[in-house]
């Protein structure tokens, strides 16, 4: 038989019955659509999440200073020339200990045996830039500056959440909460702070004032830099920092942003993968099941068939093709509907489609394949019939 027929005879087995074999398809179509709508939002998704992933944690760093018994390994002006690196784009200072992480904290000198009027809060001491380096933002007042500093002046400024737990919200009256016997002024609330977010329940007073709690020395140093820059800036802060003493300092420094993307795609992929290959192998039996019907009601049309000289390669070849081709229908059909899925569903969340070309070709692709396999035991229980059991 030549392909010409075989293809021909396969065609016109598929339009005999139409309605069965639109059916048929709909389940790899359903497949094939799962599988590249999984690939494609997985590989979207990725991409969104390391756009983030850049914007939030691939530009911070974390320098940790030991403390040594004779001289600061790191004086608090040393952030001035950290701030000159190129790549650098904000750093703070802070100072903490273990004797200053739960002083009791009130927002009035009264005593009231009746009410809890004192809070235990973390009081640290930090240079002028850490709003920025926290990446958070003044919600009322500001930050105290290097006249304060100077001066030492017994100011304050409180985390957001210090702030309610201390009922202070207001600041045009220049209120004070008492540190153990001295009244510090508030004159600003940090908030909204995407990173360090632990620092909301904070007080925050300048270095000068800080010793009176034992906040001597630079214990922390907290650095944002431009994107793509982390890995020099990681490499140039110590020294930077501490010139003599560069090496006994800890980096900590983001991870790589591509093992994050890799990590988080393959995340999403394991997670909503099985579901399209479910789909599939759903299909796949139902393409098994109505071929397997169509051979039986297609006996007498294999037995003249056969006694008008087909061979058994004939007869199988001719089911096998036939099945193949509504696999490769669904794969088409089904790839089409996935990208105008993913598309669809980028725009809605103003995201950027991210599709492989190799996927589009290769969606109808794996539809023919699973059309193949699954025509591979109808088509063998074709050809394996007798003519003459067949006719009778």
């Amino acid at each position: 038989m030549h392909v010409r027929d075989l293809l021909g005879e396969a065609v016109a087995g598929m339009l005999a019955r139409p309605v069965r074999s639109a059916l048929t398809t709909l389940g790899t179509v359903l497949g094939i659509t799962t599988l590249v709508v999984t690939l494609g939002v997985a590989a979207t998704a990725g991409n969104q999440i390391v756009g983030r992933f850049d914007a939030l944690v691939a530009t911070a760093i974390t320098v940790q200073v030991p403390q040594s018994p004779n001289t600061p390994l790191v004086e608090w002006d040393s952030i001035d020339r950290l701030t000159r690196l190129r790549g650098v784009e904000s750093a703070a200072a802070l100072a903490e200990s273990d004797d200053s992480a739960n002083l009791s904290v009130r927002s009035n000198d009264i005593v009231d045996p009746t009410r809890v009027t004192a809070q235990s809060l973390t009081v640290l001491a930090a240079t002028t830039g850490l709003p920025e380096a926290a990446r958070g933002r003044m919600v009322q007042g500001r930050f105290y500056d290097l006249g304060h500093i100077e001066r030492r002046d017994r100011v304050a400024v409180i985390g957001d959440q210090a702030a309610k737990l201390l009922g202070v919200g207001r600041l045009d009256r220049a209120p004070a909460i008492f540190i153990g016997k001295h009244a510090y002024t508030v004159i600003g609330i940090l908030g909204d702070l995407r990173r360090e977010r632990n620092l909301s329940t904070a007080v925050f007073v300048p270095p000068t004032v800080g010793r009176q709690f034992g906040l001597r020395d630079v214990t922390r140093v907290l650095v944002n830099t431009s994107l793509g820059a982390a890995d020099l800036v990681a490499r140039q802060a110590p020294t930077a920092l501490s010139p003599g003493n560069g090496d006994m300092l800890q980096v900590i420094s983001p991870p790589s942003a591509t093992r994050a993307r890799d990590q988080a795609q393959d995340d999403v992929n394991a997670l909503f993968l099985i579901l399209g290959l479910v789909s599939l192998v759903v299909g796949a039996v139902g393409i098994a099941n109505v071929t397997l019907v169509t051979v039986m009601e297609r006996v007498p049309e294999i037995g003249l068939r056969r006694s008008l000289g087909a061979a058994r390669r004939h007869i199988a070849a001719q089911f096998l093709l036939e099945s193949t081709l509504i696999g490769l229908a669904g794969g088409v059909i089904g790839a089409s509907l996935g990208v105008v899925t993913v598309v669809a569903v980028s725009a809605a969340k103003q995201w950027t489609p991210l599709l492989d070309v190799r996927l589009a070709v290769a969606a109808p692709v794996a539809g023919a394949l699973v059309g193949l396999l699954a025509g591979l035991y109808p088509a063998l229980r074709a050809a394996r019939m007798e003519p003459v059991d067949a006719l009778r």
